[in-house]
């Protein structure tokens, strides 16, 4: 079912353009196949107020704590003032867009999981809003299915990153998960969000090679048409800053796969 009304004609069902599952939240079979960690709070920000409505009210009937704000600032107030597990925000907002709210977030909660929701599909703005922090991007109309399994994924990822050491090292690369730094030797070394979950992701499997497929699935948590070069160009930006001026290259290329990050 496919809700794609004007807001102005909506009565007792839910309007948004979300394309519902034909079961209903106490169906148990949905419920099973949809199982995510209880208690856990989401931020949801749009300023189409029967979409905020009806995710809420589906986000709450599986478990989770919701808040609903409807412009950038109000969304940017309550980041600072609270804590939240996961963001699900949409590009175009009052006030302050999602692009401007993730821009102001990110360099306080660098780990937080945000996902924007745009009318926008172009590949060009996908990545855009890839490469300006978000987690991961859904064009409108979408499956609510969809986005619970999006959801989820977010919140099992940010969840497993909480549980690897602390720290890491290769060479004299290391890093720091908890306080969220980076040194080259005695160089410091400062990354963007995105630049840090993909170093920490090639830092779990030093040695072994990393396809640019695989990295546009677990780092940036979408797959893109193989024309994107977004991978090499976040590659090329860790490498400038972690072996510029260094004689051992840490990160290399391997010829039809992708790249590895080894000391060998």
């Amino acid at each position: 079912m496919n809700l794609n009304s004007d807001p102005s004609e909506a009565s007792n069902s839910a309007v948004c353009p979300v394309e519902v599952p034909e079961t209903s939240p106490g169906d148990k079979s949905c419920q099973k196949k949809s199982k995510l960690p209880e208690g856990q709070k989401i931020l949801v920000v749009d300023d189409d107020i029967p979409l905020g409505k009806f995710l809420s009210r589906e986000l709450k009937s599986r478990h989770f704590l919701v808040e609903v704000n409807h412009d950038g600032e109000t969304a940017c107030a309550s980041l600072e003032q609270s804590a939240f597990d996961l963001v699900i925000l949409d590009w175009n907002l009052p006030k302050m867009s999602g692009m401007g709210v993730i821009k102001q977030i990110r360099p306080i909660q660098p780990s937080l999981p945000m996902l924007v929701l745009t009318a926008r599909n172009r590949t060009e703005d996908v990545v855009s809003a890839l490469q300006q922090g978000a987690d991961d991007c859904l064009t409108k109309p979408f499956s609510f299915l969809e986005l619970i399994a999006r959801v989820n994924c977010l919140l099992r990822r940010n969840s497993t990153s909480t549980t690897l050491v602390t720290s890491s090292k290769v060479g004299n690369l290391s890093i720091n998960r908890e306080e969220h730094w980076v040194m080259r030797g005695e160089r410091r070394i400062d990354l963007t969000a995105r630049e840090f979950v993909l170093l920490d992701y090639l830092m779990n499997n030093v040695g072994k090679p990393v396809s640019r497929a695989t990295l546009m699935r677990e780092v940036w948590n979408i797959a893109i048409d193989s024309t994107s070069n977004i991978v090499d160009v976040y590659m090329k930006y860790l490498r400038d800053k972690i072996d510029s001026n260094e004689e051992v290259k840490l990160i290399r290329t391997v010829r039809g796969v992708g790249y590895v990050l080894s000391n060998d």
